[in-house]
C-alpha cells in the first residue's frame, strides 16, 4: 500500500503528516512505529493524521514513535495548520481542530499564500495532581522531589491537553535529555506517561527550554 505522506516540524518537534480524509489506514499505531523508527524507517516523532472532523472542518489524530495515541500537540497542531491550507484543503484563516484533548482554535499569518505562522488555544492549564494524572498526595505539584533511579529531581506538573513536567536547572543545555527523559517519561507515578522540560530561566524575558 503506498502512502503518500508530508514532513514536517515545529520546533525539532517533527511528524509526518497523512491526509487520511479518503485514506483507510486499518492500523496506524503500527505504521507509526514502522514509519517513525530513526534507524529502520524514515524517522519521526510519529504521525498525524489529517481527517474530517465530527463538528468543524478537520479533526487530528497523533500516534507517537512507540504507537500510543497521544491527545494533542502544540507544535503538531500548528503544522497541521500550515499542512491544511497550504494544500487548499481550506481557504480559512482561523478555524477549530478537533483533538482527543478537545477542540482547539488556531490563527494563521498568511502572506502571499504562504503560512509564516500559527497561533494555538491550547485552553486553560491544569495543575491538580489528579488531572495531570500523576500518583500522590491531592494537590498541585509545585517543586515536588521526584526520584528516579537513584537522582532526585524537583519537577513541577501541568496538563496542557497532555501531561507535562518541568524541572528548573542551572544549564539546560547541560543536561543528557535522551538518557534522562525516557527514565521521568516511563516512570511509575505517571500512569499516562509525561512530556518533559527542562528549563532554565536567563531572564524575564529569555528561557531555555529542551523537550
Amino acid at each position: 500500500m503506498r502512502i503518500p505522506f508530508t514532513k514536517m516540524h515545529g520546533l525539532g518537534n517533527d511528524y509526518h503528516f497523512i491526509d487520511a480524509s479518503a485514506l483507510h489506514i486499518d492500523d496506524p499505531a503500527e505504521l507509526s512505529r514502522r514509519m517513525s523508527h530513526r534507524h529502520l524507517g524514515i524517522g519521526s516523532d510519529g504521525i498525524i493524521l489529517v481527517l474530517p472532523g465530527e463538528t468543524t472542518e478537520f479533526r487530528m489524530r497523533i500516534f507517537n514513535a512507540d504507537g500510543s495515541e497521544a491527545e494533542t500537540c502544540g507544535n503538531g497542531i500548528r503544522c497541521f495548520a500550515k499542512y491544511v491550507y497550504e494544500r487548499r484543503m481550506t481557504d480559512k484563516t482561523e478555524f477549530v481542530i478537533e483533538t482527543l484533548a478537545g477542540p482547539n482554535r488556531v490563527v494563521l499569518d498568511v502572506h502571499d499564500g504562504e503560512v509564516c505562522s500559527v497561533r494555538s488555544n491550547m485552553g486553560t492549564p491544569r495543575f491538580d495532581r489528579a488531572e495531570i494524572p500523576m500518583e500522590g498526595p491531592p494537590g498541585q505539584v509545585v517543586e515536588e522531589p521526584l526520584d528516579v533511579d537513584g537522582d532526585t529531581y524537583a519537577i513541577t506538573c501541568a496538563n496542557i491537553g497532555n501531561p507535562h513536567t518541568v524541572i528548573f536547572v542551572d544549564d539546560a543545555t547541560a543536561i543528557p535529555l535522551a538518557e534522562i527523559g525516557p527514565r521521568i517519561e516511563n516512570h511509575p507515578r505517571f500512569p499516562e506517561r509525561t512530556n518533559v522540560e527542562f528549563v532554565t530561566v536567563r531572564d524575564r524575558a529569555n528561557i531555555v527550554m529542551r523537550i
